[in-house]
């Protein structure tokens, strides 16, 4: 057994480190999915034949389905058990799905037109159930993995590696290899795109089962007792209405989440290096240079949370992401030719734009790695508060939350383009920058994700559960375990001499 013994007397549940970083793989075998879907868009105006505010409608109305379903499929998690666990059987079953319709996605411009609309929603709610079963294992998992304080961020670490590798090193092959290879985004990328995808997603998701293990069982279950059941969603709305650092944490993540989903979209990447910097391959390029930036502060952040916690990290990350992202902005409406910047051309404005954009997609999202093991802290501050053990209730309930606020990523990006014009296409890579498409970029790539970011700060500063108090709440629930432990030695010792 992986237990550690508290300076007080106290024992943490611990993990070893494998099993941290493979188990982390479980966020990034989803990720996979959600970073090869954001060239869902040309797919669905080129090759589907859907007008651009129908696909960006469409792709906000399903990651709004997403959160909906979520508190079912908590509930779902919060009362399953089998004789492999509760976590280990949901990561196969929800990957499967999410292989089955990414097949079913792509293959819509095969179906006759006048049901492909009818068709992609119904293989996108497909989609959707599937993504959000494996990645509630990701948020309710960590309350079985580890609940020692500096276990907990080594999560953000890993995260934090994988996200690098994936997001900025996905951009590098998408945009200097696929689309150089075959020649722009058209069907024969898609296919090889979500080859890789199916495989590795696949591969990693196998990884995220063996780490969990035996740790996948009911001694690790809250205070490892039946009375933690909760028998019906109107209970937990009861107990979960009156979390406040649940709410405060889910507005908080949701509105970085967004402002992080603004930035990845493909038409905003398009619109930021293909036209307003003038070379889209340079988007690879800068992603290529800032990974191993991106992984040096990732343990920088980290080394500070398991030092002053996780609330304190997440904070400080937030405000260096939006001093970097109000930079930004303010770059682009001092030179005089965003062109200039280029890895050929290293320059004062070059510097300063590599050096900004770097903070801003380090620091600025890392939150959303931060906040997986916060939300683990909030399951137990529950467990410690009520004596439930509901992490999948919780884990879902703030992927509501967040589903519903960063849902509205693809929806603003094709209302701020259609308003400049684009109605039936989004930019392309290569237009004529114009006046409206130079503000409109700025807007979406940093004005509006720095907006986001001062209502993340915001939520933050009331959230309760810093350092201190997580120590609190592991040492009152240690001490309730104590207790039934040693209350069940008693009856044991009274039946056996009765």
């Amino acid at each position: 057994m992986a237990i550690k013994t508290m300076e007080d007397g106290h024992e943490y549940n611990t993990a070893k480190l494998w099993q941290i970083g493979l188990f982390t793989l479980n966020n990034t075998s989803t990720n996979l999915y959600l970073f090869a879907l954001t060239f869902v868009t040309y797919y669905a105006t080129g090759f589907v034949g859907l007008a651009v505010l129908v696909v960006s409608t469409l792709l906000g109305a399903m990651r709004l389905f997403d959160g909906i379903i979520d508190p079912a499929v908590g509930f779902i998690i919060d009362k399953t058990e089998t004789k492999f666990g509760k976590y280990r059987p949901l990561i196969i079953i929800g990957n499967i799905i999410l292989a089955i319709s990414i097949l079913l996605i792509y293959a819509t411009h095969l179906l006759p037109e006048a049901i492909r609309l009818v068709a992609l929603v119904l293989f996108y709610i497909i989609h959707k159930i599937g993504y959000s079963i494996q990645t509630s294992v990701t948020k309710a998992g960590q309350t079985v993995l580890t609940n020692h304080p500096k276990q907990r961020p080594l999560y953000a670490i890993f995260d934090g590696i994988y996200n690098a590798l994936l997001f900025t090193g996905g951009q590098v092959f998408v945009a200097s290899y696929l689309v150089a290879k075959h020649g722009g985004f058209n069907l024969d990328l898609f296919a090889e795109l979500n080859t890789y995808t199916l495989i590795l997603s696949g591969v990693f998701a196998v990884l995220a089962v063996i780490a969990l293990g035996h740790k996948d069982s009911k001694q690790y279950y809250g205070l490892g007792e039946d009375t933690t059941e909760t028998n019906s969603i109107r209970e937990y709305w009861q107990v979960i209405k009156k979390n406040k650092p649940l709410l405060l944490l889910s507005i908080s993540a949701s509105s970085d989440k967004l402002a992080s989903q603004l930035i990845r979209q493909s038409v905003v990447v398009v619109m930021l290096f293909g036209i307003l910097l003038g070379n889209y391959e340079l988007s690879g390029t800068m992603s290529m240079v800032i990974i191993l930036p991106q992984i040096l502060i990732s343990f920088f952040v980290v080394a500070i949370a398991r030092k002053t916690g996780l609330k304190k990290a997440y904070l400080s990350c937030v405000w260096v992401g939006f001093i970097s992202l109000v930079g930004l902005f303010s770059l682009f409406l001092i030179i005089d030719n965003p062109s200039s910047i280029s890895m050929s051309n290293i320059g004062i404005a070059t510097i300063v734009f590599l050096t900004l954009y770097t903070l801003a997609m380090s620091f600025g999202f890392l939150p959303t790695t931060l906040v997986v093991p916060m939300v683990a802290d909030v399951s137990d501050y529950e467990t410690h508060k009520s004596g439930r053990y509901i992490p999948g209730m919780m884990g879902t309930i703030f992927s509501f939350i967040d589903q519903f606020v960063s849902s509205a990523a693809p929806l603003i990006m094709g209302i701020v383009v259609a308003i400049i014009g684009y109605g039936s296409e989004y930019p392309e890579i290569g237009e004529q920058l114009t006046t409206p498409l130079f503000w409109a970029t700025l807007i979406l790539a940093f004005g509006i994700p720095a907006l986001l970011l001062i209502v993340s700060i915001v939520c933050m500063k009331f959230y309760k559960l810093n350092k201190k108090t997580m120590a609190e709440i592991q040492e009152g629930i240690a001490e309730v375990k104590e207790k039934a432990k040693q209350n069940h030695v008693s009856d044991a010792f009274f039946t056996e001499n009765k």
